[in-house]
């Protein structure tokens, strides 16, 4: 069986990616990997459809430096080195494929959420970065508090 060598874990630094953490740096121990995390800020100008009649490069900034210090401070926790971060500004699909792309990932590990009805037929991030990515994929489910309501 092929070994991991760079493991890649994409991160949205809410409070179930430390499900996400448990499983990766395990996985890396097993392998000896390398690992590296990315955090991928959607630009404003995605959420406002560019249509938005000031300048949003300080807001952006703003959002980008914030995210960085979360992504250091989440990083830090992990109880494994971390080779590299990332934290960049785009569409999360192209973005985390790019980077491990660059950096010859051999494994991405994402987050799913369960997915019913209609954000099922919709997709998630997870199925986005599945469909054209560079390398294997693990989808790790990711139990929210909303998992524990009755329906």
């Amino acid at each position: 069986m092929a070994r991991y060598t760079r493991i890649l874990l994409a991160v949205d630094l809410s409070d179930e990616s430390s499900q996400l953490a448990e499983r990766t740096v395990e996985l890396a121990r097993l392998n000896e990997a390398q690992l590296s995390l990315i955090h991928v800020v959607e630009p404003l100008s995605f959420a406002y459809g560019g249509d938005v009649p000031m300048d949003l490069s300080t807001i952006q900034e703003q959002l980008d430096e914030h995210a960085r210090s979360k992504l250091d401070a989440y990083a830090k926790s992990l109880d494994y080195p971390v080779d590299k971060t990332f934290v960049v500004t785009g569409n999360t699909e192209t973005e985390i494929h790019r980077v491990a792309s660059n950096e010859q990932t051999d494994l991405i590990v994402v987050g799913s959420h369960g997915r019913h009805g209609l954000a099922l037929l919709l997709g998630s991030t997870a199925n986005g970065v599945l469909h054209g990515a560079p390398c294997d994929v693990l989808a790790v489910r990711v139990h929210t508090d909303k998992d524990n309501e009755p329906a």
